[in-house]
């Protein structure tokens, strides 16, 4: 998803010192849930279940015995499976720090989509060689959150051993590990348990006006931070059964994805509220996880998944939308797109995209997962004055959704 869960990292809005200068962030927030990727402005198994193009060479971090670990000996053992992302998100000035997974020893990595949401660039430090790469995004799962990347030139990683998430139960021992703060280095380690299962968020992204919510998460009390995205939940076996994606807090935050579905910029700012401590964590299983991200490493594009490179069209969306009965509102476009090119600019009202009907931002995001940049897609919309245009937009590159 579009980077739901990111925190403002200075300041009065959180812990993390304050970067010099301030950026505008644009974003998503999470109905009482923080992000655990963080955004900071101008801040500088897998294998076991086994992807296709998953090499054998690299070793395993974790026991797939049933042997009960303390959690150093489970942060030991998984802390070599686990890679610090940073999503450089150039049309904000901004960057997004998270985690990640590696799945097969020639690089591909699991994470959050909302840690990649918006990067024109991004690179991976994996923990096992304290190596930097260039990472490229193989697809995504914006409605489940999940993205696949690929590192160039990486070889012999060691992978992560995975659990079979559907037998975890309320009460069952966790730790959640990862990029806490987005200091990187040794991986922050926090201990609890399963506290609930089959749970539910929603995530509501204020750049492009859609919303998404995720279901069937694993619910913990370990102190899951921001940063953490798309690390792992382990159990005390050290086997991954869960992918740490949210937590909840008194905090409301602003995000830095720009760009839901690859179709929008960002329009708004978000502030924070509150001073509660975090309480609750939320994971996306490992099995759910894993099964998308095989179809995404297989090709295999459907309504929700994407491959490959993002289709752009350039539309901001409204923070605040008009009352028109239908269509979406621009707060503007983003300069050299197709959209600015077409003649669309502040006020404008899209009212349908590709021959569909489009009253949210949601819309224009499902519609925009099927395409890639070169398609043709047709655009209609109101102008200030009242007067309706119809357009054929060639979809240019954009960042990841």
């Amino acid at each position: 998803m579009s980077e739901p869960f990111a925190q403002y990292p200075y300041g009065q809005y959180g812990p993390y010192p304050a970067p010099e200068p301030p950026r505008r962030h644009y974003g998503r927030t999470a109905l009482g849930l923080t992000a655990t990727a963080i955004v900071a402005a101008g801040v500088g198994a897998g294998a076991a279940i086994g992807l296709s193009n998953g090499s054998s060479s690299g070793s395993s971090a974790t026991s797939t015995s049933k042997e009960v670990l303390t959690t150093s000996q489970i942060a030991s053992r998984v802390d070599p499976a686990i890679v610090d992302v940073t999503s450089t998100l150039g049309y904000q000035e901004a960057t997004a720090k998270g985690t990640g997974i590696v799945l097969t020893s020639n690089g591909e990595i699991l994470t959050n989509n909302h840690v990649i949401n918006g990067a024109t660039s991004i690179s991976v430090t994996d923990i096992g060689n304290g190596k930097t790469y260039k990472a490229t995004v193989v697809g995504y799962d914006e409605s489940h959150d999940i993205a696949v990347l690929q590192l160039s030139g990486a070889s012999g990683l060691t992978t992560a051993s995975t659990g079979d998430s559907s037998t975890v139960s309320v009460g069952d021992s966790v730790v959640a590990l990862g990029n806490a703060g987005g200091t990187g280095g040794t991986p922050a380690v926090a201990a609890g348990a399963i506290t609930a299962l089959n749970q539910s968020i929603t995530a509501s992204d204020e750049s492009s006006g859609s919303s998404e919510q995720l279901t069937g998460l694993l619910e913990t009390n370990a102190d899951i931070q921001a940063g953490d995205s798309g690390g792992p939940l382990v159990n005390d076996h050290g086997q991954v059964i869960g992918i740490d994606t949210a937590a909840s807090s008194g905090y409301q935050f602003g995000a830095g994805g720009f760009g839901g579905g690859g179709g929008f910029g960002g329009s708004g700012s978000s502030g924070s509220s509150g001073t509660g401590s975090t309480t609750q964590g939320y994971a996306i299983p490992i099995n759910t996880a894993l099964s998308i991200a095989k179809e995404i490493e297989a090709g295999q594009a459907s309504s929700t998944v994407h491959i490959g490179a993002t289709a752009f069209l350039g539309l901001e969306i409204a923070s605040t939308q008009s009352g028109y009965s239908q269509g979406v509102t621009l707060a503007g476009t983003k300069s050299g797109t197709a959209a600015a090119e077409a003649g669309l600019g502040a006020g404008d009202v899209v009212t349908a995209l590709d021959g569909k009907t489009v009253t949210s931002g949601t819309d224009i995001t499902e519609i925009l997962v099927g395409h890639h940049p070169g398609d043709k897609v047709s655009i209609t919309w109101t102008d200030t004055s009242g007067q309706s245009h119809t357009a054929t937009l060639t979809l240019g590159t954009g960042p990841a959704a």
